[in-house]
């Protein structure tokens, strides 16, 4: 079985392209519609970006679980993520694997690395190459971030909340997409509360969980624990020098 971040090598790209699209979007990050016994969905998608625009730097925990269309299966994966968004330059991110296999993924702003230890192989790629590029793009989200209700049609979805209580949000781009269909974001309903009650953000990272679902019918799903934000992670965290002996392949 191939590990789930390879199958860009075989040409089935869910993995690898989604969810770079979904850790941009995280980075990113309408109708007063109240949930089920809880906040407008105004106040939800506000308490997401105020949040974000108050978000430098975040560490968290990962479970990923990737549902791959073509093969009708799901591949699972865990590790440690790691985002930053350095004032007036494009964000970077790094996830460790640590299941199935040790892999990492890493992007500095300008070039993504998908680096497999046991395979001594580092693909590497722009970043242009996997979003969507041009004027009008939906996926604009190395510019302009936090500004989500300006590219997305959002809803609550179902009656607004999860079992634990935090708020569901579905948005779909406003203009066709070649590669995004929809985002399901799980926000917190404790930073909501929190939102709500002071009147600005309390959580610069207030999701507990994000959906990235594809044209193709893929499914990329991410849960997060142990945030830590605005830790000061330092930026040669997300270059990448391929050791001796690893082959580069470049796309």
């Amino acid at each position: 079985m191939l590990p789930p971040l390879l199958y860009v090598a075989t040409g089935i790209q869910m993995p690898f392209r989604s969810l770079v699209i979904l850790i941009l979007a995280l980075l990113a990050m309408p109708a007063n519609i109240p949930a089920e016994e809880g906040a407008s969905l105004k106040a939800v998608v506000a308490t997401l970006e105020e949040g974000y625009r108050t978000l430098e730097d975040v560490r968290a925990n990962f479970t990923q679980k990737a549902r791959i269309a073509s093969l009708n299966r799901d591949d699972r994966g865990a590790g440690e993520m790691y985002l930053k968004r350095p004032a007036g330059a494009p964000a970077m991110f790094r996830f460790n694997y640590t299941k199935p296999q040790k892999q990492q993924i890493i992007c500095n702003g300008k070039t993504v690395w998908l680096y497999t230890p046991d395979a001594k192989q580092v693909m590497t790629t722009d970043i242009s190459g996997i979003l969507e590029a041009g004027p009008g793009g939906t996926l604009n989200y190395l510019t302009g971030l936090g500004t989500v209700s300006r590219d997305f049609t959002i809803s609550f979805v179902g009656s607004g909340r999860d079992k634990q209580g935090n708020y569901l949000l579905q948005l779909v781009p406003r203009n066709k997409s070649r590669v995004l269909a929809k985002l399901v974001l799980t926000v917190s309903a404790r930073a909501v509360e929190g939102f709500v009650k002071e009147g600005k953000a309390v959580s610069a990272f207030p999701l507990t969980a994000s959906v990235v679902y594809d044209t193709a019918g893929n499914r990329t799903a991410l849960e997060f624990a142990n945030v830590r934000v605005n830790s000061g992670i330092a930026g040669p965290l997300f270059t990448f020098k391929p050791p001796a002996g690893v082959e580069v392949i470049k796309q």
